[in-house]
């Protein structure tokens, strides 16, 4: 054989190979993306009323960007989830307030995204404000991070509420100086919340819902959320004020993957 057909040989085997490839990355591309179960819904087809502000959709978060699998600043959640705090809405509206959620259903691949963050030591951008008194190394064991999250089950949210008329908030412009998320309300990053005494996501012993070190009007606060859900079937995890599930959960023991995204959801719900 010469060498002008050897080398004939050889470039007709690399393209072989790199169409290959790239028949392959196509596949993969056209792999139809992860849908949401019949019973998940966007909760502002069930209740626009409630503000949203989808914090992991955004850069002002423990992690300093957006998160994996945020795809659009919406809430989405179980339909009886969903119905439940609509209801829930309707009471605190007659009082005068309005829900607000930070957080709903939460994909696997954000849970993924936690976990990668959490292990990189050297990136604590974000320290000053979500978890200033606690050291990156022990947010495994202090429980902050763990690998599987309920919020994946579509029947957890994050939320606080918000004195009506709701006050705008500003956005976070990256790179701004932070200050403690436990610092006095009107030093920590400006919320429309009404002051519960931390942040939402403060990595600290002074978000647990009934710290006794909460007292007067932010301890009222956050009775005032959790009276409110707790008559409804939610259930609250004592170590973060703001977070609250659904009972019976629909999917107890399933963490969805699909992206938080219309798309996610069919045209009909």
């Amino acid at each position: 054989m010469t060498r002008l057909s050897t080398a004939v040989r050889g470039l007709v085997t690399t393209l072989a190979a790199l169409l290959a490839v790239t028949a392959a990355s196509a596949t993969a591309r056209a792999t139809p993306e992860a849908k949401a179960p019949e019973d998940f819904v966007a909760l502002r087809s069930v209740d626009p009323t409630i503000i949203q502000e989808m914090r992991y959709f955004t850069p002002h978060n423990f992690v300093g960007g957006r998160v994996d699998g945020y795809r659009q600043p919406i809430c989405i959640l179980t339909r009886p989830a969903a119905d439940a705090l609509h209801k829930a809405q309707v009471t605190l509206l007659h009082e005068g307030y309005t829900l607000k959620v930070y957080d709903c259903y939460r994909p696997q691949r954000a849970v993924d995204h936690f976990v990668r963050w959490a292990e990189d030591l050297d990136d604590q951008a974000m320290k000053s404000e979500f978890y200033p008194r606690v050291d990156k190394t022990r947010l495994f064991e202090d429980g902050y991070i763990a690998e599987k999250s309920g919020h994946s089950r579509g029947s957890t949210m994050d939320l606080t509420i918000v004195r009506l008329p709701a006050k705008p908030t500003r956005l976070y412009v990256p790179g701004e100086p932070l200050v403690p998320c436990y610092a006095p309300q009107d030093e920590r990053f400006p919320d429309n919340s009404v002051d519960m005494g931390t942040g939402f996501d403060c990595f600290d012993t002074l978000a647990h819902t009934l710290d006794p070190r909460v007292q007067g009007v932010q301890r009222a606060n956050r009775l005032l959320l959790k009276s409110t859900l707790e008559d409804l079937g939610f259930v609250n995890l004592a170590e973060e004020w703001w977070h609250y599930t659904y009972k019976p959960e629909p999917y107890p023991d399933t963490y969805f993957d699909f992206p938080v995204s219309k798309e996610s959801l069919t045209s009909s719900r």
